[in-house]
This record gives C-alpha cells, structure tokens and sequence, in this order.
C-alpha cells in the first residue's frame, strides 16, 4: 500500500479518493507533474520576471486542470503555487507540507495544500492561493512589510512588538487577532521555524473587515540549516534565541498582547494536549527517517522549554 501525500492516508494507488477529491470533486486521478524537480527550477527561473511571485525558494504559478486532471503551469491567473525540490536543502517540500499539517492540528488556519509527483517521482509542495476567488477575482491582502513601509530587502528590520502593534494599528477586531498571533508564535518556536519575517504575515480584506490571513510558509528551517543561529527571525524581549516561558508567554503573552489568562492557558492545554499527535503525524510523514529524527529532537527540546 501506499500513502498518499495529499490525505496522508494508505491507498492503491499515488492519491487517495479523499486526498483527490479535496483538490476538487471532480477529480478521479491527478497526472505527475510532466517536469523532473531541476526542469521545474529551470521553469521557475525561465518564468521569474513573468510572475508577481518572488522570493529564494523556487516558486512556480500553477492552475488545475479539472479535464485533464493534471496541474498546469501558467505565467498569470494561477490558483496554485508549486514549490519544487531545492537543490541546496534537502526535502523542503516535505517539511514545509508537514509543519503546515502541524499548524492546522494546532488550531491555525491554513489554505488547501499537499504533495504532488514529478515526472522523477520527486515531490513538489503545492498550496491554493487564498487571496484568488472566483473565476479571475482577487482578494485584497498586505503583507507586514507593506503596512510597515519596508522592503523585501528590510523585511527582517523590525520586531515581534512592531508585528503586534501593526495588528492593533490595521486589524478590525485587534484582540482577536492577538490571540491568532501569539498561537502562531508559539508555534513557530515549537517547530524550528526561524524565518518568519515581515512578508510571512499578512493581513486579508474581506467585506470591509480586516483580519490576519492564513498562515503561509512555516517550514521548520532548524533542521534544514547546517548551523542555525537563531530561534525567531524577528526579535521578540529584545533578543532572537534562547527563549523560554517567561519571553513567549509571560512577557509576549500576557504583557505585550494583553491576553486573558483564560485564553493563553487554553492554547498552552491545546499545545501540550497535541505534542503525541503531532509525533504521530510526523511519523507518517514523507520526511526521510534521519529528518524525522531531527524534528522529533527539536519537538521535544522545544516543548521542555514551554512546558517544564
């Protein structure tokens, strides 16, 4: 039997029917990327100056073809981004498929997303746009960069505290979205994720009410680096490692967000309550046994730091 990389569930054949069909109801079968991962890196450099999608990783703009069941690449109106293998870091598909599965067990709202084959048998990450609707209609979205007047070049000038006050500044109903934000933090520690810069959040418009948008880009960048130097891309109590309970949740949670005790003991429960899900998970996962290891280590390290 197989798993398939879309549900994570045992099939047949290279996807479920549950995996497929959470892609569209009209899919019976979903075709290989007719492209090895280096040609979809090729295809990504050959088509950089047609997109609006930037950035280090490969990054190609993808629609689903419902009658030939297959994924096609597109210069403009994609629904899908394709994230192939990189050369220089390994299984970063699968690690950032992975860690965003984390993220929804943990109680943070992700866009559709999976694994797809290649022509070589290589995986590519793939993820629905969430500011696309409709047949041509796009959804108003800011990155923090952007409501902070940086760059892609500046977007690690700045600080967790400048993230919260950019919440309070530009969302409709601020302290609900604290709360998005300290969960988000939390989890972003807890999974090695030190690269969440200004352009990893972003704020969506939707019927005049302004809220922060599903989280996008969470890869557990500790095991991916050779030498990690940093915990948290953006400083937070005025420093970027070494961080325990009293910075992430005495400080950040009660007295930079302000939150209720009530709240932050509910998402601390719900955490501790998912570390043996999220081990399970990460076993069933299409990570390579040796990185599997490598983020079991950096869960249970981490956790033992919130919760002593």
């Amino acid at each position: 039997m197989n798993r398939c990389p879309i549900s994570y569930e045992s099939c047949s054949g290279l996807y479920s029917a549950r995996g497929l069909k959470s892609l569209s109801r009209q899919l019976s079968d979903l075709k290989k990327l007719p492209f090895t991962s280096q040609e979809l890196r090729q295809e990504d450099s050959a088509r950089a100056t047609k997109m609006s999608i930037q950035g280090i990783q490969p990054k190609l703009s993808a629609r689903l073809n419902i009658k030939a069941q297959q994924f096609d690449l597109v210069d403009r109106g994609g629904k899908y981004i394709i994230k192939p293998q990189i050369a220089d870091y390994p299984e970063v598909p699968e690690n950032e498929d992975f860690t965003m599965r984390l993220a929804a067990l943990a109680g943070i709202e992700v866009p559709m997303h999976g694994l797809i084959y290649g022509r070589d048998k290589d995986l590519s990450y793939f993820i629905r746009r969430f500011d696309r609707t409709g047949h041509k209609g796009k959804i108003h979205v800011e990155d923090f960069a952007q409501l902070a007047k940086q760059t892609r070049d500046t977007k690690y000038r700045s600080s967790m505290e400048k993230v919260a006050e950019l919440i309070e500044t530009f969302c409709s109903f601020p302290v609900i979205e604290k709360v998005k934000l300290f969960r988000l933090t939390l989890f972003s520690f807890l999974t090695g994720n030190e690269d969440m810069h200004l352009k990893n959040f972003s704020v969506i418009q939707k019927k005049n009410i302004v809220t922060l948008s599903p989280a996008y880009d969470l890869l557990n960048t500790t095991i991916v680096l050779s030498r990690p130097e940093e915990e948290l891309a953006l400083p937070l109590n005025g420093k970027k490692n070494n961080f325990r309970q009293r910075d992430l949740v005495d400080y950040f949670g009660y007295e930079r967000l302000g939150l209720p005790e009530k709240i932050i003991d509910r998402v601390l429960r719900e955490f501790q309550q998912g570390h043996a899900r999220w081990s399970e998970l990460l076993d069933i996962s299409f990570l390579s046994a040796e990185m599997k290891k490598k983020y079991h280590q950096l869960l249970d390290s981490r956790f033992s730091r919130i919760f002593p």
